[in-house]
């Protein structure tokens, strides 16, 4: 295959697992306003529950029951989701600024759990041999079927997002980020509303670190860098349009496009720089999410473009 369509399959896939990502935070953050700085928490254990559903039995660890692949996936939506459950039940009543000190403390006791629980993770050393969807079809075959299962979650995933953003479930959770009080007075549960929103966003960001691992085919405490999860993915809602679906799809693609490109800027550093490489990237990232919250704070696509829109359509639905 040619180089430069192999690197474009790889950055497609590997955009639209953050895609992914930013649309679990922006049910999480764009519809509710829940400020769940714990990202990383919820994509690494369902990239571990995937692995260890999935791959063969081995001496080194516990696990490994060899199931198949979507039964992998549904795994680490489901344990994802009860990790985010139990987190939800206790912190869900705290304000948005303690909420996010407190996603902050689960991702790190996650983080130390897998690094050093080595009888379920095989602690830093990390598992190798994780099962690769479409492996049957060869390097170039896999890499294709690879990037196409990850665009069809996506879309699957974007067309849900958008049916339960337009239901009344929606506007409820809307309504909850825009004024809670108001919407305790109309006699909704406010906190299990909350509770819904956190655990379907939590259920698909495990969803995408299953599709993550299975395409790198390893995983290790290291893959799982709050910096390259959880930063990332709030500046691609944010640069994306927080509470717009398309934004938030847009965002992942732009910013891990720049992200891909500042790699390429820094290999033209000295090699005396070449340490800094990584701390450089990144700055260039904060100062990107910078100039949006300057210039262009509501994001590229903004709510209120997807508003407009939504009239418009049902204007032109009544007129039919």
């Amino acid at each position: 295959m040619d180089p430069l369509l192999n690197y474009a399959i790889f950055f497609i896939t590997i955009a639209g697992i953050y895609a992914v990502w930013t649309l679990a935070l922006n049910v999480q953050w764009g519809l509710t306003g829940l400020f769940n700085i714990g990202i990383v928490a919820f994509v690494a254990v369902g990239g571990y529950t995937s692995v260890l559903l999935t791959i063969e039995p081995s001496a080194t660890f516990a696990g490994g029951l060899g199931l198949p692949l979507p039964v992998g996936f549904l795994g680490a939506m489901l344990v994802s989701a009860i990790l985010a459950l139990l987190i939800g039940l206790i912190t869900l009543n705290l304000r948005a600024d303690y909420l996010a000190i407190a996603t902050i403390g689960i991702a790190e006791i996650v983080r130390l759990f897998l690094k050093n629980e080595e009888w379920l993770t095989n602690g830093v050393r990390g598992i190798g041999g994780v099962p690769r969807p479409f492996s049957d079809l060869g390097p170039e075959g896999m890499a294709l079927a690879n990037m196409v299962l990850v665009l069809l979650c996506v879309l699957v995933i974007f067309l849900l997002v958008e049916r339960a953003r337009r239901a009344p479930w929606g506007r409820v959770l809307r309504a909850i980020r825009e004024n809670e009080l108001t919407v305790l007075a109309s006699g909704k549960t406010v906190k299990s509303f909350r509770l819904q929103s956190f655990v379907l966003g939590a259920a698909l960001m495990g969803l995408g670190g299953a599709l993550y691992s299975h395409f790198v085919g390893f995983i290790s405490p290291e893959a799982f860098v709050p910096l390259q999860t959880t930063f990332l993915v709030w500046v691609m809602l944010i640069a994306g349009g927080s509470g717009n679906s398309k934004g938030a799809v847009l965002g992942a693609f732009v910013i891990w496009g720049i992200w891909s490109g500042s790699q390429i800027v820094t290999g033209w550093l000295p090699p005396e720089l070449a340490t800094q490489a990584g701390a450089l990237r990144m700055g260039l990232i904060g100062l990107l999410l910078v100039l949006v919250l300057l210039f262009r704070h509501e994001g590229l696509l903004s709510e209120e473009d997807q508003r407009r829109a939504d009239i418009a359509r049902e204007a032109r639905q009544d007129r039919r």
